[in-house]
Parts: structure tokens; sequence; C-alpha cells
């Protein structure tokens, strides 16, 4: 017996748990978990449900279209290990808490390459039997750069590409057939310290906590969905560099959240947030 995993959102309307359960219950299948939720603002329903049985994916779509509004998103998939690129650059903390987990089967993905602009990180994906690809950056200009990245993504058509503090601004080209597929991590310092060291400038102004956002990425650079966040506080004896060690252990964190939220569907993006269940 499969397991499926069941996400719909749509207009809000009368009855929908009820129809959506009745052409469930008649394929024979069975409701092992379900959410649900409405956004009073825009009206908009959110249902994810896992289901267990044998199913024809299609007609079970067809059937659930018939009954729900015109608008609505119906997403079926059989419950597996999602395929995944990860990006990086210099940073080894984000890259190496994922490989770990991953070796532990911790995650529910398997990890196919990661790709970065520096060959910096090589050793320590070797390390995890991980395909290291390196496109240099020097002397290209971005869009040269990102085709021949994207030659590499198109090779394994993954479900995710996770940021893991790659430190590159990827342009709308890039993003378009990745949308809502690519998950990044950065410092919640943003927009007040911008720059190569917001730990310094955070440190000279005092600042009493640190915390780091999960998000999907978008044509609005760092302003995309927010999956996941955290904080910690931090006070006077703390220097730029304990803030600094502070910071990436919230990063590795809050991404290790944000990437277990997208492998189990639990993630739903309506307009610039996200619902989950």
């Amino acid at each position: 017996m499969s397991q499926y995993i069941l996400k719909i959102d749509c207009q809000d309307a009368k009855g929908l748990i009820y129809k959506i359960s009745n052409v469930i219950y008649k394929n024979d299948l069975n409701i092992e978990k379900n959410s649900e939720f409405v956004d009073e603002e825009s009206k908009k329903f959110f249902f994810r449900a896992r289901v267990a049985g044998n199913l024809d994916m299609n007609d079970l779509k067809d059937e659930l279209k018939a009954i729900l509004p015109p608008d609505a998103n119906i997403y079926i998939g059989v419950r597996r290990a999602k395929n995944v690129v990860l990006m990086a650059t210099k940073e080894s903390h984000c890259l190496g808490d994922i490989l770990l987990k991953h070796q532990s089967r911790e995650l529910n993905a398997n990890i196919q390459a990661v790709i970065s602009n520096h060959d910096t990180l090589r050793g320590l994906c070797e390390k995890f039997d991980i395909p290291y690809f390196f496109v240099s950056a020097e002397n290209l200009d971005r869009e040269t750069h990102e085709e021949k990245v994207l030659r590499i993504l198109e090779e394994f058509n993954p479900d995710f590409i996770i940021l893991a503090k790659y430190m590159r601004i990827l342009t709308g080209t890039f993003i378009k057939p990745y949308e809502g597929k690519i998950i990044n991590i950065h410092h919640s310092f943003l927009p007040a310290f911008i720059g190569a060291n917001p730990y310094k400038q955070a440190h000279k102004r005092g600042v009493k906590i640190i915390g780091a956002t999960a998000h999907f990425v978008n044509n609005d650079l760092d302003e995309g969905p927010i999956i996941s966040q955290s904080v910690i506080d931090i006070n006077h004896e703390y220097s730029w560099r304990d803030m600094q060690k502070a910071g990436r252990n919230v990063e590795k964190v809050v991404l290790s959240n944000a990437i277990d939220l997208a492998f189990e569907d639990r993630i739903f993006i309506n307009n610039n947030k996200t619902i989950i269940f």
C-alpha cells in the first residue's frame, strides 16, 4: 500500500472538506492525517492530507476537479525522498550540516550534487561522495555564468535547489524555471546591515538578538515567501566573531527546519507568504 500527499488550494466554498473526503473515500483510500485552513483575507481554502491506498492519480485529480471551484490547484504525489541540488560558495556550516543529516538518513531527500562558484568546499563534499561542480564566475558576466549552472541543473532536474550560503544574486531568468523550488537562508539583520560583514556592523550598534530567515527565492532577492525563522538573545559580552558563530548556528537550524517542511510537501505559497501544515 502506497502513501500519497494530496494538496489543494482554491477559493473557499461551503462543504469543501465533505466533498474532498467523499471523493477520497469512494476511491477506497484512507486519510492518515489531514489539515485545513481558510485565509479570511483572501477567502482562500488550503487542504493537505496524507492518504494511503492504491490509486490512479489522474483519475483522482479529475474527480476532485469536478467537485472543486474552477480556480483549484491540485497536487497529488507519492510520498518519497526529494531530489535535491545544493549550491554553495565558501561557507561550510549550512552545507556541512545538510550533508551530515543526509549521511545519517535524517533527510527525506537524495542529494544529487553540489554546485559552487568556488572550489573551496570540494574536499568536504568528496568526504560524503557527493558530486561537486565548480563553476567559476571569474571573467564571466552573470548571464553566462548562470547558463553554465543551468545546464548542470538540467541534467539532474531536481525537485528543490537549496542555497546553502550561495552568495551570488540570481537573475529572473535563472529563477523562472525553478520558481517555488529554490530555498535560501540569510541572517535576519537585513535590510539593516548589508555588506560583506554584517556582524561587525551589528556589533558596533550593540544588537541584542541574532536571527535567521529561510525563504523561497523570487525576483525580490531576499524578500520571497518566508518558510522558517528563529532568533537567539545575545549581550554586550559577545565579540563580533562570537556573534558570527551564534548566527551560523541559527542559520543551520532554520535552514534545516525549512527544508524538512519542503521535503514533506507541507508548504503552500500564498502570494508572498506561506501556509505551513
